[in-house]
């Protein structure tokens, strides 16, 4: 049964609106799910925390990241063996954050960023896809992203979806 590992953003929690939806879909398809606490924590450290969490882990590993744990997420993808990755507004680019490379290629990654986020620009998620290959959807939204959760559920469930087939065939 593969593990979906929830990277909250700087100014949420573990269990905030957007991952307790997502982290529903993941369950509704036979994932386990866990959210770690990263509050109060830098980056770096939230990446090694999460490297740490899953270094033992012998189940297929997804990530999700939203915003700075989406920048965590693809960092400690390059640690620890995931199967995909899927980062909500991901903090690339940002200034005070290094450049990162993921860990897993990037037809196992899709992005989602809203066209009217003001805190971490959606060039920034154009340039990382272009960059890797990634899938990115653009949406009509901030960096809250709440006004398009149902769309972002539905590109969750079939991202999960797809990296079920791939590990399949």
């Amino acid at each position: 049964m593969p593990l979906v590992h929830f990277v909250h953003g700087k100014g949420s929690g573990p269990w905030g609106t957007k991952i307790c939806r997502l982290a529903q879909i993941a369950r509704d398809r036979g994932c386990e799910v866990e959210s770690l606490d990263y509050s109060e924590m830098d980056a770096l450290p939230r990446a090694e925390k999460l490297v740490l969490a899953c270094r033992d882990v012998s189940q297929p590993l997804v990530f999700v990241g939203s915003s700075m744990g989406g920048w965590v997420a693809a960092a400690a993808s390059r640690e620890v063996p995931v199967s995909g990755l899927f980062l909500l507004a991901p903090a690339f680019y940002f200034p005070g954050y290094p450049d990162v490379v993921p860990g897993c290629p990037g037809a196992h990654i899709e992005v989602v960023h809203g066209w009217n986020d003001d805190v971490i620009l959606y060039e920034h998620s154009l340039r990382f896809s272009k960059k890797y290959g990634a899938t990115l959807h653009l949406v009509e939204d901030d960096h809250r992203l709440f006004e398009s959760l149902e769309l972002t559920g539905e590109y969750f469930s079939d991202f999960l979806g797809r990296l079920a087939l791939r590990t399949a065939g």
